[in-house]
């Protein structure tokens, strides 16, 4: 909007707010392909060689060199940094073919030679940007819009439906190599249910091995499978490559545009604008919390009608139907991927309100003259539990800072103030809380960041929620898709199958893989992963999403089949004890770490867990033994992530949670106490 005029001599756009920028005009020389080899010719040397030097400046001390004294624009300050840099970076023959090259380019253009040399590497800065930004960060250099990116996993089912219900239209991005996968199905389901309008983009057609022509099948098949409407089968496509920043309205790679314009026009064109209606009584509703230190807790969500100003007093309509009126204090806008406080919103915009401390999800927020509800929004309940216990094993506060059972009882309920799908409950025992999210990578995120803040804490196994529908207990199942080599697919059938797994679907997808589609128990799912693995020796992939709840699965309990090798004492681990031990089973730990009794040092062989000493030391004699000695040494032994440890658990352990490390140990730490307790629990 605003008007370009010129002021003084000098190029000015003046906005409609009357605030005035000035800028500096300089001459862009387009040629094509052909056109440009033949400059370079001319030249005696190559430019995509030259180009390529630039790569050489991506160093941060470099970067910070000429980022300070850029703001000199053409300065003398940034010449002289540009060739500093030039002379730290390349090498003397390099640094001869660059000033040669740009030399003749400035005679040609009529310049100075050192501001084609500047212009030269912002250029190649400005174009590095564009293209490492993501397909989403190219769309918001153009337009200040409302698109919100979700993450396709089940575990945040309740925020991806409640984020449908927030906006007007979606992109449904799609491997062109993979296809659709299980959590393609589950946002796109959400996607039609709310009755958004989606965009398709078949995305890595660079990818070697695209197949976007059979992707495009896929999709046009997971669109009728799921109900479409015949306005939504009627779906644009788009081709894109976001690592390279190219797309284009055609299927072949060759035909691709170094621009994410086809992406925009296809959203301006087919994504319908929100209805204007700011004139009638204020209606807006919770979709997302936030918390903030000073000002309380935050409601996210759209303005659907009215509008609203800081200061407003307006009203709450809770969701037991009370009300409750109150004053806002702060607006914030989004502009882009920032957030801003802003004084005044109205219909169509996604902001943030605070003025008022107990608001939920799902809650209404109108006008206090007329104040009319939303429908409530749905809340998928929790589905997976763990026992998160203060850290009490022998090493407790040698690691972290955050150990006491009040700061992570205070650090857990402030995480329900702002994640809906999670729910904190006290337990029985001593110091422990009963938390249930939706799967096992929800969880996973939450204590990964606990870690990172400096908490040690403990973890049970995880457990499903049982919930009673139609008057049977049912329990959750996922659907799981499974990508693995011919050579593997009769052990992973028959590993799915022996936990209660239920095969829908068995295809050759080309290649030596195929693909297999089960329906299974969510309990069958826990520590399976690494199972998997083993079985396909790394080439499978396997990805599940929540389906549905089904009748209990009776007379079965899964869990895993062997047992553990335990330490009996404490102290420092030895190559010549786990020598010994290693043949027991597959070690945890190597040689030189500090273990404590009842700590899990490794997977015993059998289905018994050993208790085992990996402290002890070669006895020292002044007999010198007959021959040569050996060198001792041990296997590798197997690093645990945070998943695998908590996939590894039974219902006799703990998972040790701190920030520089992940232990496994038992419940009962004493080993004969241990024993005891294995033979009440037997009988």
């Amino acid at each position: 909007n605003g008007k370009v005029e010129y002021v003084n001599g000098v190029p000015t756009i003046t906005m409609p707010n009357g605030s005035k920028f000035q800028y500096s005009i300089r001459e862009n020389i387009v040629v094509n392909a052909k056109e440009q080899r033949k400059v370079d010719a001319a030249h005696g040397t190559s430019g995509a060689r030259v180009q390529g030097f630039w790569k050489k400046f991506t160093g941060n001390g470099v970067q910070r060199m000429l980022a300070v004294s850029q703001n000199s624009e053409r300065g003398t300050a940034f010449h002289e940094a540009m060739h500093a840099a030039i002379d730290l970076v390349l090498t003397e023959k390099e640094k001869n073919a660059l000033y040669n090259y740009y030399e003749k380019k400035a005679k040609e253009q009529n310049r100075d030679v050192d501001e084609v040399i500047a212009d030269a590497y912002r250029d190649w800065v400005l174009a590095r940007q564009r293209k490492s930004g993501t397909m989403f960060g190219k769309l918001w250099r153009k337009v200040k819009d409302f698109c919100t990116r979700i993450k396709a996993i089940f575990d945040k089912g309740a925020e991806v439906e409640r984020i449908m219900h927030m906006v007007d239209g979606c992109l449904l991005l799609v491997d062109a190599y993979e296809g659709t996968m299980p959590q393609t199905r589950f946002v796109l389901k959400k996607a039609l249910e709310a009755g958004v309008k989606p965009i398709v983009v078949i995305n890595k057609i660079d990818r070697p091995g695209a197949r976007p022509k059979e992707v495009l099948d896929e999709v046009l098949e997971l669109f009728i499978e799921l109900g479409a409407s015949d306005e939504q089968l009627d779906f644009p496509v788009v081709y894109a490559s976001a690592l390279d920043g190219t797309s284009s309205y055609e299927s072949d790679p060759a035909k691709q545009e170094e621009t994410m314009d086809p992406i925009f026009d296809t959203i301006v064109k087919n994504i319908p604008a929100p209805v204007d209606n700011s004139d009638e009584p204020l209606q807006f509703q919770i979709t997302m919390l936030d918390w903030d230190d000073y000002v309380g807790r935050i409601g996210v969500g759209r303005i659907y009608r009215g509008k609203v100003k800081v200061g407003d007093n307006i009203t709450v309509m809770k969701r037991d139907g009370s009300t409750q009126n109150f004053r806002v204090t702060k607006l914030f806008g989004y502009f882009g991927l920032k957030r801003n406080e802003i004084q005044e919103a109205k219909a169509g915009d996604i902001i943030a309100i605070s003025g008022i401390n107990d608001i939920y999800v799902g809650e209404t927020i109108a006008s206090a003259d007329k104040p009319e509800a939303l429908p409530l929004l749905k809340i998928d309940p929790p589905t997976l539990q763990m026992d998160f216990v203060a850290n009490d094993s022998p090493f407790a506060g040698r690691e972290g800072d955050q150990v006491t059972p009040k700061k992570l009882e205070d650090r857990l309920i402030r995480q329900t103030r702002t994640d809906v799908s999670l729910k904190v409950e006290p337990t029985d025992q001593l110091n422990a809380w009963t938390v249930s999210g939706r799967g096992e990578l929800h969880l996973s995120i939450l204590v990964e960041e606990l870690r990172r803040e400096g908490f040690e804490l403990q973890l049970s196994r995880p457990k499903v929620i049982y919930r009673e529908v139609d008057g049977q207990m049912c329990e959750p199942f996922e659907a799981v898709q499974v990508d693995t080599p011919d050579a593997y697919v009769g052990s992973v059938i028959d590993s799915l199958s022996q936990r209660k797994g239920e095969m829908k679907n068995m295809e050759s997808t080309g290649n030596g893989q195929t693909r297999l589609e089960f329906l299974v128990p969510s309990r069958g799912l826990i520590g399976y992963n690494n199972e998997f693995m083993s079985q396909t020796a790394g080439y499978g992939i396997m990805n599940h999403t929540f389906d549905s709840y089904k009748p209990v699965v009776k007379n079965w309990e899964p869990g895993r089949r062997n047992g553990a090798l335990v330490s009996i004492n404490q102290g420092q681990s030895t190559t010549y004890s786990l020598q010994s031990v290693e043949q027991r089973g597959e070690l945890f730990i190597g040689a030189g770490v500090e273990v404590y009794e009842g700590m899990i040092v490794g997977q015993s062989s059998r289905e018994r867990d050993i208790a085992v000493n990996v402290t002890k030391g070669k006895n020292l004699t002044n007999t010198r033994a007959a021959g040569k000695d050996h060198s001792a040494s041990i296997k590798t032994p197997k690093t645990m992530t945070l998943e695998e440890a908590i996939e590894f658990l039974n219902d006799d352990e703990y998972c040790e949670v701190t920030p520089e490390s992940i232990r496994l140990r038992k419940k009962i730490l004493n080993t004969n106490e241990r024993k005891k307790a294995d033979k009440k629990r037997n009988k």
